[in-house]
């Protein structure tokens, strides 16, 4: 499996992006999907997931702001990202879980830059 994300940018704090992750070699639709992130320093963490009927849970800085969905027919999923804050800035990754773990495939993430 490999995973791209993409989509990232520089925004003022305020702002809005949207995610995307697409997929070559397999089909998205066949896994929960979720988005982590990870800022300088710091250590990766878990954002968002989507499960295989849709149902949604977010880490709670971001609930209410963050939204994650997918479109089985183009392969993607994606992660709406409003009211940015400078504290969501990092290197945002996407991947895929098969069974009770996620997959090695990480990707090159995408750099969301919030400034203040």
């Amino acid at each position: 499996v490999q995973l791209q994300a993409s989509g990232g940018g520089l925004v003022q704090a305020g702002g809005a992006l949207r995610l995307s992750c697409g997929a070559s070699g397999t089909t998205l639709r066949r896994y929960p999907m979720g988005w982590f992130r990870q800022a300088p320093g710091m250590q990766r963490e878990w954002v968002a997931t989507i499960s295989l009927g849709g149902s949604t849970s977010y880490l709670d800085s971001v609930k209410g702001r963050f939204t994650i969905s997918r479109d089985n027919a183009k392969n993607t999923v994606y992660l709406q990202m409003n009211s940015l804050k400078p504290e969501d800035t990092a290197v945002y990754y996407c991947n895929a879980k098969w069974g009770k773990t996620w997959l090695d495939a990480w990707g090159q993430g995408t750099q969301v830059t919030v400034s203040s």
